[in-house]
């Protein structure tokens, strides 16, 4: 390990293996309170990880486990790692009427804030939606009192992405204030561009790929915010009947996680994303895509 390098973001979205986007055509909202819940071994386990490797990370928790697992939360905290917020209902912004968004944002940061004793600054969208479609949400977070959000993948996908938005961690200017935006990594040109942070990326591509982006952007002086999710280190998780597509997104590869992320956590550094925003604050250019000019 370089002891040199950037230290890269370790980051959680903790939510529960039935309410991810790949199996949402599969299992109804309405049914989710009567599956099996996996959440909080799959996150405990995850602690033990990050602390053989004494990492302390930043845990975007939903605000619907938050409401069935208190605890959970606590012990996050205590464990001395960063709280912050991955709405509540994991619902995609873009899909939201404003107002539905706005009572679930404030609603999420005010329970993350009662059950952990810390303040939650930083925010991260389901399944990355803040979109073109959606940067109207950068109102509703600085309303709320976030001071950074990482939801902004600048690539191209079928559910997220702004291709055009920049890189490396900036400014955006909503509400009458402003509010950091720490991007997710993606390396390569245009349309060729691919995602490294983390996810079903770190899971269905071969290990070498993310370990060659990494070391190719921490050589460059960049740090990679990584993220993954409790219910990837579960492969014994139930099944359900979906889409081929789905399937493969989902489950591939659930059975090599721990051990990819044991090399990754061994060879390269990690923090929580609190610390990566108040260092790189300072320096980050303001973005002003046309939208919001607009909305303004």
């Amino acid at each position: 390990m370089n002891r040199d390098a950037p230290v890269n973001a370790f980051t959680v979205d903790v939510e529960d293996w039935y309410q991810v986007g790949a199996l949402a055509q599969s299992i109804a909202r309405k049914d989710w309170d009567g599956l099996e819940s996996r959440v909080e071994q799959n996150t405990l386990r995850l602690l033990d990880l990050l602390e053989r490797f004494e990492v302390r990370g930043t845990f975007f928790v939903l605000g619907w486990i938050a409401e069935r697992h208190p605890g959970l939360v606590r012990t996050i905290g205590e464990r001395g790692h960063e709280i912050a917020c991955h709405g509540f209902s994991h619902r995609a912004i873009y899909d939201q009427a404003p107002a539905v968004f706005r009572e679930e944002t404030l609603r999420a940061r005010a329970l993350l804030q009662e059950l952990s004793g810390q303040p939650v600054n930083g925010y991260r969208a389901a399944s990355f939606s803040i979109t073109r479609r959606s940067l109207w949400a950068f109102d509703t977070l600085l309303e709320a009192g976030f001071s950074y959000d990482s939801s902004i993948f600048p690539i191209r996908h079928d559910r997220y992405g702004i291709p055009d938005a920049p890189r490396t961690p900036f400014v955006v200017r909503a509400n009458g204030g402003e509010i950091l935006e720490l991007p997710m990594a993606a390396v390569g040109p245009g349309a060729l561009r691919l995602p490294v942070s983390g996810g079903g990326y770190f899971r269905l591509l071969p290990y070498w790929v993310t370990r060659a982006a990494f070391r190719h952007l921490n050589d460059g002086g960049r740090a990679v915010p990584f993220y993954m999710h409790p219910w990837e280190v579960d492969p014994g998780q139930p099944r359900v009947e979906a889409s081929r597509l789905s399937r493969f997104r989902h489950y591939r590869n659930l059975e090599h996680t721990e051990s990819r992320l044991e090399a990754l956590l061994g060879e390269f550094r990690f923090g929580r994303m609190d610390a990566w925003a108040e260092r790189c604050r300072d320096s980050a250019p303001v973005w002003a895509p046309v939208e919001l000019a607009e909305a303004g």
